[in-house]
């Protein structure tokens, strides 16, 4: 098997403390893998898709654990939320962008998705990224989790501002409870889709103006601005309600782990309690789809521990070149394969009704496409935009003791 050394910039524990963390990577292409092959699966071979674990939500939170582990140390290690959303804009909005640009232009081909209203109240929630805790639909299906995404991005950047940054222990138990107490109370959100996107937008911006302002009192404000739109959003306004605030445990349990790892916390305690009540939300919560069954749910969550717990075993040894790879151009693969296999089906039909043999051979086929245009926009669009990204954050806010790893959530 081809094989790849991590990468050699410094890890996010500080400069000189070892290679990139490849395994990462590795993580995030199965990860990558796994959400493709959900959305295949539907059209190409149904029969191949399993039905004891959810391969979509399991490649989902995986996606998400890597990101716990990963974003708070990167801002923790530069120490400035200004270098921090300059980074996560430039690694975000540029590609996201350009896909929605594409589903835009193909509207003659392939319709929008029936959950995208076209009206103001969308765009403004597509502008914050905070699809799916407004009540909005995305134009491409899985810009979804990147709602929860941002969302943690505002918390990690409330807490950093407000200096207990180090309780992630406490944040994972806490979301994990409120994912338990949300799901015996609401069966749908609460919030109004029009003035709960509009209310964000405003949040949002304002929120952040003040976090990314040099004063001190205005970063304050703003941390209670951002911190009290993050947990009104993902308590009130998650499609699912209960799933909002168990992702966040899950992406806070990441952070745990990682503070584990470096020795700056003292076990692992949180990570029992958080896995015990995330398992046993699906048995009290209102019913949310076959992904949400009890045995599903806590067969893809213990696919996803021993997921991470296998990368972390073997994080210092060799990593398989395809994954790493894989991972690298993951959050390409992520956005571009559903827009595309939309196009692919109004141009070749659905491919159910064909033989065996020539799903097999078009379902190879999209995989091919998918792979060379996920690699084509991460080398002309996010890899020149991480960079230019980098040099704005170290124009504005100074050279820093070293580079924080690349994050690809």
């Amino acid at each position: 098997m081809l094989t790849a050394q991590p990468r050699t910039a410094p890890s996010p524990a500080g400069p000189g403390s070892g290679p990139r963390l490849a395994w990462l990577d590795a993580i995030r292409g199965v990860g990558a893998t796994a959400v493709l092959l959900e959305h295949m699966f539907y059209r190409f071979l149904p029969g191949l898709r399993p039905g004891w674990f959810n391969l979509g939500m399991y490649g989902v939170l995986v996606f998400f654990l890597v990101s716990g582990y990963i974003i708070p140390a990167s801002l923790e290690h530069r120490g400035d939320v200004r270098a921090f959303w300059v980074g996560r804009f430039f690694r975000l909005y540029p590609l996201y962008l350009l896909v929605t640009g594409l589903v835009l232009a193909s509207l003659p081909l392939v319709p929008l998705r029936p959950a995208v209203v076209p009206d103001a109240a969308t765009a403004a929630a597509h502008a914050t990224m905070l699809l799916d805790v407004v009540g909005s639909g995305g134009v491409a299906d899985t810009m979804w989790t990147l709602s929860y995404e941002m969302v943690f991005y505002l918390l990690v950047t409330v807490l950093f501002v407000a200096g207990v940054h180090r309780r992630s222990g406490l944040c994972a138990v806490g979301f994990a409870l409120a994912a338990l107490v949300v799901g015996l109370l609401l069966a749908a959100p609460v919030l109004d889709r029009g003035p709960a996107a509009f209310a964000a937008l405003g949040a949002f911006v304002a929120g952040l103006a003040c976090v990314l302002a040099p004063s001190g009192w205005a970063r304050r404000a703003g941390a209670v601005i951002l911190g009290g739109l993050a947990v009104t959003l993902v308590l009130l306004g998650s499609r699912t309600p209960w799933l909002g605030p168990a992702i966040l445990a899950v992406m806070f349990t990441g952070t745990v782990i990682h503070r584990w790892e470096r020795g700056q916390t003292g076990g692992l305690r949180a990570v029992a309690v958080v896995t015990a009540v995330l398992a046993a939300v699906p048995f009290f919560a209102f019913p949310s789809g076959g992904w949400a069954y009890p045995r599903v749910w806590i067969t893809t969550l213990a696919l996803v521990a021993l997921t991470f717990a296998g990368g972390m075993a073997l994080r210092r040894r060799t990593v398989p070149r395809a994954l790493v790879w894989l991972g690298v151009i993951s959050y390409s693969v992520y956005l571009l394969h559903h827009p595309l296999l939309k196009l692919f089906l109004a141009v070749f039909g659905d491919p159910r009704e064909r033989p065996a043999g020539v799903q097999a051979l078009l379902a190879l086929a999209f995989l091919v496409v998918v792979l060379a245009l996920s690699r084509l926009t991460y080398r002309f669009v996010e890899r020149p935009m991480q960079r230019a990204g980098r040099r704005l954050a170290r124009a504005w806010t100074g050279p820093r003791p070293g580079e924080a790893p690349r994050s690809g959530a």
